[in-house]
C-alpha cells in the first residue's frame, strides 16, 4: 500500500535573539548558514524534498511580510516552484499560524496529512524522521496529533519534555504528560525514567483533526484564522492574510492551545540528530574545531587562544591570549562574551532592538 502524500508546513518566524547580532529581526537565524554551507531554511527544504521516500508534496511556508523576499529566494535556490507562501501581517505565535495552514489544506483535502517543521532546526539524520513519518501515518489517519520528540542524550534543562504512555504500535505512544523546562535534578530523573523525550516542536496530523481540536480547545484562534483567510489576498502562490482579523487571534503556541488539552496527542521519540541551535555555545558544540578547540568563521586570526568561537561577516578579527570567548562581528553589532553567558545574549538583543 502506498503511503499518502505528506504536505510539509514550514514555520519561518521569530528573531533568534539568543544569536544576536548574527540573527536579527530583519534576518533571523533560519536565513543564515550556521551549520555547513546551506542556510537553516535551505536545509529544512532539502529534508522534505518531493523525491524523498516519505512522499512529501509541495511545501506550505508561513512567514512574516518582511521575510517574503528571503523566503522567495530560498525556494528559488531549492528549485521549488509550486510552494504556497502564507504571509502573516503580525506575529501571533504558532497556533494561529497552524490554524491558517490547516484551513488551507482543508480547502484542498480535509484528510490531508501535514508535517509541521520549524525552519531553523538542525536534523542530522533526516532519514530517521522520514521513517518516523511513515510509522506514524496510521495514527495520524486515525485522528491522532503526533509530535516527533527527540531521544534525550543528557539531562538538558533548556527543553520541554514529553512523557510517553501506552504504545499505539509502530513506535507511536500516547502522550501521558507535557513537562516544562526542568531544573537539572528533575531532568536527571526524567532521563533515568526512560519514558521522557525532548519536545522538538515537530507535529504530524490530518487537517480535519487539527481543526476539530482547535474548535474544541482554542475557538478564538480558529475564528480569527478563518476570517483572516476568508478576507485574504491571493496571488501567484502567495496568500496575504487580512490584518484586522488575524490580530484578533490570541498569541498562543500550539503546545498550549492544542497539544496540552487534547486527548488525541501521540508521540514518536526519534533519534534524528536534532538541535535547535539555540545559543552560540550550541553553535560551538556543533562546529568543526581546530587543535585548540577553536571555531573560526570569516576573516579571523587566533594566537594563543583556546576554546573560542569567533565569527565575522566582513571586518578582520583577532583573538590573542584568551580562552572560552565568543566574538561575533556583523554590520548589526559586535558581541564579546564568555561562553558561560551564552543564555544571556537576549540582554544585548533587547538593548538594541530598536536599532536592528
Amino acid at each position: 500500500m502506498l503511503s499518502p502524500v505528506i504536505t510539509p508546513v514550514i514555520l519561518s518566524g521569530g528573531a533568534g535573539s539568543r544569536l544576536w547580532p548574527l540573527s536579527t529581526q530583519s534576518k533571523p537565524k533560519q536565513f543564515h548558514a550556521l551549520v555547513g554551507t546551506v542556510t537553516m531554511f535551505g536545509q529544512t527544504l532539502r529534508r522534505v524534498a518531493v523525491d524523498q521516500a516519505a512522499q512529501f508534496g509541495a511545501p506550505l511556508v508561513i512567514c512574516g511580510l518582511s521575510h517574503l523576499v528571503q523566503v522567495t529566494e530560498e525556494l528559488a535556490r531549492a528549485e521549488i516552484v509550486d510552494a504556497t507562501i502564507v504571509l502573516e501581517p503580525k506575529p501571533r505565535n504558532t497556533a494561529p499560524a497552524l490554524a491558517v495552514a490547516a484551513l488551507i489544506q482543508a480547502e484542498r483535502d480535509p484528510e490531508a496529512l501535514m508535517l509541521v517543521l520549524p525552519a531553523d532546526h538542525v536534523i542530522a539524520r533526516p532519514e530517521n524522521l522520514h521513517k518516523a513519518c511513515l510509522d506514524a501515518c496510521a495514527a495520524a489517519i486515525e485522528g491522532r496529533i503526533v509530535t516527533f520528540a527527540v531521544t534525550p542524550t543528557g539531562p538538558e534543562t533548556g527543553y520541554g519534555y514529553i512523557k510517553s504512555g501506552d504504545s499505539l504500535g509502530q513506535g507511536v505512544f500516547a502522550v501521558e504528560a507535557f513537562r516544562e523546562k526542568p531544573d537539572f535534578a528533575t531532568a536527571e530523573t526524567y532521563l533515568a525514567d526512560g519514558h521522557y523525550a525532548w519536545n522538538a516542536g515537530i507535529f504530524f496530523f490530518k487537517a480535519s483533526t487539527f481543526l476539530a481540536e482547535l474548535k474544541a480547545h482554542a475557538p478564538q484562534v480558529l475564528i480569527a484564522a478563518r476570517e483572516a483567510l476568508a478576507h485574504s489576498r491571493r496571488e501567484e502562490g502567495r496568500i496575504f492574510l487580512e490584518e484586522t482579523a488575524f490580530i484578533q487571534a490570541p498569541s498562543i503556541s500550539v503546545d498550549y492551545a492544542v497539544m496540552e488539552p487534547t486527548d488525541c496527542a501521540a508521540v514518536v521519540p526519534v533519534d534524528m540528530g536534532w538541535n535547535d541551535v539555540g545559543s552560540f555555545l550550541t553553535l560551538w558544540d556543533l562546529a568543526e574545531k581546530d587543535a585548540d578547540d577553536n571555531v573560526s568563521q570569516g576573516p579571523i586570526a587566533m594566537f594563543d587562544a583556546q576554546g573560542c568561537l569567533a565569527r565575522s561577516e566582513d571586518v578582520p578579527v583577532a583573538l590573542i591570549g584568551v580562552k572560552d570567548l565568543v566574538v561575533i562581528a556583523t554590520a548589526q553589532g559586535i558581541l564579546v562574551m564568555h561562553k558561560d553567558r551564552a543564555q544571556d545574549v537576549r540582554l544585548a538583543a533587547d538593548a538594541f532592538r530598536t536599532k536592528i
